[in-house]
């Protein structure tokens, strides 16, 4: 970890993350968390290890993505909220933003990835929510903006600034009180806004608890951003896990990595799909890639260092349709 704070003022506080689970617990759930004894026969962990899964993926929408959204929404004032809000994501942040502006009263116009699992498609639809497709993140961030610019739309960033981060962090701040003894948490990064709010408050309630990141190697922009001390872009993301596809780190949440967060590692795709595989054998759990990915870490590059461990993974969501779910367990073989 780096001794670089992100500003005072901006980080994340118990106290602040309280305020804010207070805020919007009338439309989230407090997601249990599970402890999981798996078969070592279908999950090969170090001898020791003791594992717990925080259920994001029982959350309303389907991810975490609600609790930031909501935060947003509810903190607009009635002018603003009258002329709607905007997103752009590949699935689980469009979804999220139509619930949340649902619960508001207001419309949400979003934009979302042409290559969107056409699940998330559908559910982001039936919250209410006017789509728009783009055929990269990159022109979904522009139209994104257009659309601000041109309705006055309230946006809602996928995973930068200060009322999403506040949204995160109300699961860490569950973490906390339910693993109070946890050692180590391994957490999915996208864009970082779900680790940084995280790692905020469990590292201020419990500053022993090891907290690590992992990123898919087809969509590393948070490692390359630690490597060269800022936040960087990549020229393409490439891997199943789509909901961590995130195009760039951004400034606020990689200054919150760079201070909370012990360490980012990188999986891929057949890591992925194998802990698919082994959470729905043995765990009986439908994860999707970005879900699975902190499992695949624990097998894989933090293998070594979780040994011995109570160890807390964050399965962050389940919005994935059975053909592609299918596949990916298929090909797990």
């Amino acid at each position: 970890m780096t001794d670089s704070p992100a500003p005072a003022r901006r980080t994340p506080t118990p106290e602040s993350s309280r305020d804010t689970r207070a805020r919007i617990e009338p439309w989230v759930e407090r997601t249990p968390v599970r402890r999981w004894r798996p078969d070592r026969g279908v999950v090969s962990l170090p001898e020791g290890s003791e594992l717990f899964l925080k259920l994001e993926l029982f959350q309303r929408t389907g991810s975490y993505k609600v609790r930031g959204a909501l935060n947003n929404v509810l903190q607009a004032d009635a002018a603003t909220l009258a002329r709607g809000v905007t997103a752009v994501s590949a699935g689980n942040h469009a979804i999220s933003v139509a619930y949340a502006a649902r619960a508001a009263g207001t419309s949400a116009k979003v934009v979302m990835l042409a290559s969107a699992n056409p699940a998330r498609v559908a559910r982001c639809r039936n919250f209410g929510a006017e789509i728009e497709f783009a055929d990269d993140g990159a022109r979904g961030f522009e139209r994104m903006e257009e659309i601000a610019g041109d309705e006055g739309r309230l946006k809602i960033h996928p995973f930068e600034g200060e009322h999403t981060v506040l949204g995160t962090s109300t699961v860490g701040l569950e973490i906390v009180e339910q693993l109070p003894s946890l050692d180590a948490l391994v957490v999915p990064i996208g864009g970082g806004g779900l680790i940084s709010g995280t790692a905020s408050i469990v590292k201020q309630l419990s500053p022993e608890c090891r907290v690590y990141g992992v990123e898919p190697v087809g969509a590393d922009s948070m490692r390359r951003s630690l490597d060269a001390g800022e936040p960087v872009a990549i020229d393409r993301v490439d891997t199943i896990a789509d909901s961590l596809g995130a195009p760039h780190a951004a400034p606020y949440s990689f200054g919150l990595v760079q201070r909370y967060v012990d360490d980012v590692v990188l999986v891929d795709d057949e890591a992925i799909r194998a802990a698919m595989r082994a959470l729905l054998v043995d765990a009986k759990l439908v994860a999707e890639p970005a879900s699975a990915a902190p499992l695949a870490a624990a097998c894989g590059p933090l293998s070594e260092r979780l040994a011995g461990l109570s160890t807390g993974l964050v399965l962050s969501g389940s919005n994935i349709d059975l053909d592609t779910f299918a596949e990916h367990i298929r090909a797990a073989g």
